[in-house]
């Protein structure tokens, strides 16, 4: 009768450290500190054990170790072979196996909260010990947690399930920033740059007065490929808040900027954010494999496709001027046979 009643205790026992390790441990630490500091009760006081990290893993697999061993040592010498054996099996199937996967209840909840003040002064006195032993075999043998991804699809898999997770706290817009800035580079500067049927160039001799000043508000840009005295031959770029202040009678080649450069159109879109970073140039004249001038690219442009939404300046006249650009730059990959990235 005795050695009944101890295999019931110990078997018991075995499984409430097991149920204990998986109630305190079914969110992690950080999330579990975060709804405690928010004020949620159950929470808190999870939190109590919880607070002591690996300690607490520790202290709850070293009772179950100690109880399921001497479980096993009584069912041996208490009962058949047989019935030895059954015995052991059906201990380790629903502690070891079942119940790690079963979900956590309401009643599992609150044996966890109400034991997390004895636990708690247990591991005040444990915890120095079980910290110098953690951190001598960390020391010696690092411990290395493989985040499961491998490459950039796996993380915007985990972005796109993040989407309809039940307890989701991101926003949309957080998660829709996120995965637009791991795919951002995926895009090609052809498919994002104004192209040239739409681009509004100056000369750089035009006059500056109310008419040029009227003709580049109306276009819908801010800023303008200056062109010299030949065809493609650009010798700067025009801001259009440079001319604001302008005196009459000026010209162009006064007020622009004289710095130039090129970019291909073949090139992703990484590449014009490191030349805009670079340069701190904020328009590129976008070529292609034969030098000829195909269309330009600004820094809103690739920013655009980093947040995932359109950026309107303040000099900017229709909202939608860069979706008719888009819409203009397909139908010249069309033309040219080229595949169109939706």
């Amino acid at each position: 009768m005795l050695a009944f009643l101890s295999l019931i205790f110990l078997a018991g026992f075995t499984l409430l450290c097991i149920s204990l390790l998986k109630t305190y441990h079914h969110l992690p630490e950080k999330e579990l500190k975060r709804r405690a500091r928010a004020g949620d009760v159950v929470a808190q006081g999870l939190y109590k054990a919880a607070a002591y990290g690996f300690s607490l893993r520790v202290l709850l697999w070293l009772m179950v170790g100690v109880s399921s061993g001497l479980f096993f040592v009584v069912l041996n010498s208490s009962v058949p072979p047989a019935l030895a054996v059954l015995g052991a099996v059906a201990l380790i199937w629903f502690g070891f196996a079942w119940l790690p996967q079963a979900r956590v209840t309401s009643f599992s909840t609150r044996l966890a909260t109400g034991l997390s003040p004895a636990l708690a002064w247990l591991l005040s006195y444990a915890h120095p010990l079980f910290d110098r032993i953690v951190s001598f075999i960390r020391r010696h043998r690092p411990v290395r947690i493989h985040t499961g991804l491998y490459q950039k699809e796996d993380l915007l898999e985990l972005i796109n399930q993040q989407q309809v997770q039940a307890d989701n706290r991101m926003t949309e817009e957080e998660l829709r920033i996120a995965s637009s800035a791991l795919t951002f580079a995926d895009q090609s500067i052809g498919d994002r740059m104004t192209p040239r049927r739409v681009v509004k160039t100056v000369a750089a001799d035009s006059a500056i007065g109310p008419v040029l000043m009227s003709d580049l508000h109306d276009s819908g840009h801010s800023r303008f490929p200056v062109l010299g005295n030949e065809p493609e031959q650009f010798v700067g770029t025009l801001f259009q808040r440079d001319i604001i202040d302008a005196k009459s009678g000026g010209h162009v080649r006064d007020v622009m900027k004289p710095d130039v450069y090129y970019v291909h159109e073949e090139r992703p879109l990484s590449d014009a954010l490191q030349a805009f970073l670079k340069t701190k140039h904020h328009l590129f004249i976008v070529v292609n494999s034969f030098e000829e001038f195909v269309g330009i690219i600004t820094i809103e442009d690739v920013l655009e496709q980093i947040i995932g939404q359109a950026i309107i300046d303040e000099f900017d006249k229709y909202d939608d001027m860069r979706a008719v650009a888009a819409r203009h730059a397909d139908a010249d990959r069309s033309a040219r046979g080229d595949k169109v990235i939706e």
